[in-house]
């Protein structure tokens, strides 16, 4: 399932990441802090609940999810990998759980599983002590 992110509910500031990089790394803001207003996305409910489990500590008080990429070593692939796990985010609290139905062991399950037990028990009934008489 796509969805498309509505640019205004973005906002990205660059930091200076620590990582891969060499002396770069101390003079260019490298790491991509994308936020995302979620109530600018506007979701449904349900999908919203689980968007808000699944982010868990990325997701603040005021409804921002906040993803931090600094693997690579450049602005545009860290802004690029950001966007994607953001994406990913979104459409895995798209995805509907299955609902489980209880299902019951059928008569014949029931009887074998009786039966073995009672042949278990037997193996162990035949281990008493042995007397001599």
């Amino acid at each position: 399932m796509s969805f498309e992110i509505p640019e205004e509910a973005l906002s990205e500031t660059f930091l200076a990441a620590s990582g891969p990089g060499g002396q770069n790394v101390n003079k260019v803001a490298t790491a991509c802090q994308l936020r995302c207003d979620v109530f600018r996305l506007g979701l449904a409910p349900d999908v919203y609940q689980r968007l808000k489990a699944l982010a868990a500590s990325r997701m603040t008080g005021a409804g921002e999810i906040v993803i931090t990429a600094r693997s690579f070593r450049t602005q545009e692939a860290n802004r690029e990998d950001a966007r994607a796990r953001l994406a990913e985010l979104i459409a895995r609290a798209h995805v509907r759980q299955a609902k489980r139905r209880p299902t019951k062991p059928s008569r014949a399950a029931k009887a074998k599983r009786v039966d073995s037990k009672k042949q278990r028990g037997s193996v162990k009934q035949g281990r008493g002590k042995v007397t001599l008489d």
